[in-house]
């Protein structure tokens, strides 16, 4: 699964039976159009672990950072305290892309990833931000 969101918080490192992991939520929004035509917003929460020995990337992990993740997903069903039905979505992260956020001015995005293919660092300064694309989107063919 690959997710594109902000951070909620600032990200915390933990050590689990001797291994690092890296633990962050990040918020995807999609905006969409109901069958009224009223614009509407649906943001999904999604728990991510990164179980990696490379903590530098954590302290660039904070909250309103926007990132790419990539990895294994994994849903869960559960009863809450009150005996109503509740569910999560968690991510076991083997590859996260800083993508920008809260006080960025564009730069190179590094890469970290748990395999050899990881990507190297691209450049964001040609991407427009969400607030600068004024095309509608569902004129889209698909």
């Amino acid at each position: 699964m690959q997710i594109i969101g902000n951070l909620g918080k600032d990200c915390v490192v933990n050590t689990v039976n001797g291994k690092n992991v890296i633990n962050f939520t990040v918020a995807h929004t999609e905006k969409y159009k109901d069958s009224q035509g009223n614009q509407q917003e649906k943001t999904t929460w999604v728990d991510c672990a990164y179980w990696t020995d490379r903590t530098a990337i954590a302290q660039y992990l904070t909250k309103g950072k926007q990132v790419f993740a990539e990895g294994q997903p994994e849903a869960r069903s559960f009863q809450r305290n009150d005996g109503t039905p509740g569910s999560s979505l968690s991510l076991r992260v083997r590859e996260v892309q800083l993508l920008g956020g809260r006080g960025d001015t564009g730069g190179s995005a590094p890469s970290y990833g748990n395999t050899a293919s990881s990507s190297a660092p691209v450049t964001n300064s040609n991407i427009p931000s969400p607030s600068e694309i004024t095309e509608p989107i569902d004129d889209l063919p698909f």
